[in-house]
């Protein structure tokens, strides 16, 4: 960490403008934030329906209606580590590793400063550029993957860094592990990649949802320092309709809060990114969701 922290290594937006909706009174400065939340609305590779270039701004907009006091925690649970957030400038699309390579440099710089960074996305494709300077900061590091997909193919329509790729990605660090939640779509060319590293993926399949035990799937997060990556897919497509590829039969909400609050006992839960929101016009209810994911990750991440 730096010996003093003065300024933000990026512009922050104005406390009632960014994530949360703050008073100023009630607002943390850089330097005694805890969090910082860093939109990035990448769009480059997506395969169905598009949208997410809007979700960061989305998810910022509809914090400001997420109710600070955490029943779980019986608490106002920012006030325990504080919260600035990024302001988000334009992002090319046409050049998906340059785009990764800056999302990196904000991951890096937030981390050099001892904070925990949120990422808001854009498409999956951001994983692989967030979570790089955590492969330098942790020898130990697990994922924990909420998808609908497994996002193991080795690129996808000619894009070696599609969001279809993006935990093949990851995984081209030979030591990092994964433990993926919810999975209900994955393709035949994935499977030999996945029998060729059954020693560090483990899936927790959508189609046997009725039968997980939390316990089962924390397991090999006890210990570990864990980056977790959401995809909003993930959840289940009634849940959340706002992402350009949905499906049935996914996570639901009690689901998610019970496996991320024991992942954060099980280990330390040290960045995150959530990913693929598609916002609708004129539907608000899977912004606010997303915004309250965030939230609770922080909460249990950083006020436990």
């Amino acid at each position: 960490m730096k010996d003093a922290i003065r300024n933000a290594p990026f512009d922050l937006l104005a406390p009632e403008d960014a994530f949360l909706g703050l008073e100023a009174e009630d607002a943390a400065t850089y330097a005694d934030a805890r969090a910082v939340i860093i939109p990035f609305g990448l769009e480059a590779s997506v395969s169905y329906g598009g949208g997410t270039a809007q979700g960061p701004a989305a998810m910022i907009e509809a914090s400001h209606q997420v109710e600070l006091f955490d029943e779980d925690l019986w608490k106002e649970p920012f006030r325990d580590y504080g919260i600035v957030t990024m302001a988000e400038k334009p992002i090319d699309g046409a050049n998906i590793p340059a785009a990764l390579d800056r999302l990196e440099s904000y991951t890096r710089a937030v981390l050099d400063d001892g904070k925990f960074p949120l990422v808001f996305g854009g498409e999956h494709s951001i994983t692989p550029g967030a979570i790089r300077p955590y492969f330098d900061k942790y020898d130990d590091l697990i994922i924990l993957h909420f998808d609908a997909h497994a996002d193991l193919r080795d690129g996808y329509e000619g894009e070696h860094y599609s969001h279809a790729a993006a935990l093949r990605r990851v995984l081209d660090h030979p030591s990092v592990e994964l433990v993926s939640v919810g999975i209900r779509n994955i393709s035949a060319e994935e499977i030999p990649f996945l029998d060729a590293n059954r020693h560090r993926i483990t899936i927790h399949w959508g189609k046997d949802r009725d039968d997980w035990n939390v316990e089962e799937i924390i397991a090999p997060l006890k210990g570990r320092n864990i980056y977790l990556t959401f995809d909003l897919d993930g959840f289940d497509g009634s849940l959340m309709p706002a992402t350009g590829t949905p499906e049935p039969g996914g996570v639901m909400w009690n689901d998610a809060m019970k496996i991320i609050k024991a992942a954060s006992k099980a280990g330390t839960i040290v960045g995150a990114d959530i990913n693929e929101l598609a916002p609708i016009d004129g539907f608000h209810a899977p912004n606010f969701l997303a915004a309250k994911l965030a939230y609770k990750i922080l909460n249990y991440a950083l006020a436990q």
